[in-house]
């Protein structure tokens, strides 16, 4: 083997081994995943026996009427019931948004992800680039989560401890203007787009 065979060689073998230790560092530095099954089930909650959703949560609504106090809802983050006449725009937010504007866009087909503020920074930029795929999505930090990530839809709700969870995109293909959408087809846009720290209300 000639000098100039044997130099591509070492070189060649030393980005591989740095290539490596890369991908090593980076799945090293991954949160670990959390444990969520003896997680309580949340009030009204009942868990369908759902072969392509498990985990999959139903509600009853009661009620879909406009408002314009404050709500206290039942579950954390709410699935539907009165809420104020305007919605919030769907997107990506990074801080909070108000329950009562956000349950609105959930009436006209939205689905809404939060996620744990602490949440690790790659799983946030994930969940971000799934819901720029759509102009019928939310995903916003919520403060008191049960799980890493809770995704709600009108009387619905998956709770995942990852944002690679498969269930994740089936909740999605299923619930987004699903047929249970009490206004499907209404906008998603046009409405509020501040968080609840720049509307500075409660």
């Amino acid at each position: 083997m000639s000098k100039d065979a044997r130099l591509r060689l070492i070189v060649v073998a030393v980005f591989a081994v740095f290539i490596v230790a890369l991908v090593l560092a980076s799945v090293n530095r991954r949160a670990p995943v959390a444990d969520i099954s003896n997680v309580p089930l949340p009030t009204g909650a009942i868990e369908m026996a759902d072969r392509d959703i498990p985990g999959l949560l139903s509600f009853n609504v009661p009620s879909n009427e406009h408002t314009d106090q404050p709500v206290n809802y039942p579950q954390v983050p709410p699935v539907g019931g009165p809420h104020y006449p305007v919605w919030q725009n769907c997107g990506v937010y990074t801080d909070p948004i108000h329950n009562e504007f956000a349950v609105h866009s959930l009436e006209h087909g939205a689905v809404w992800i939060t996620y744990q503020p602490d949440l690790d920074a790659g799983e946030v930029a994930r969940l971000a680039a799934i819901t720029m795929q759509s102009h019928y999505r939310i995903l916003s930090p919520y403060p008191g989560l049960p799980t890493p990530i809770v995704i709600s839809a009108w009387g619905y709700q998956l709770r995942l401890a990852t944002a690679d969870d498969a269930r994740l995109a089936a909740f999605i293909a299923r619930f987004e203007s699903g047929p249970t959408t009490p206004e499907r087809g209404a906008s998603c846009t046009g409405g509020v787009e501040q968080t609840a720290k720049e509307l500075g209300i409660r």
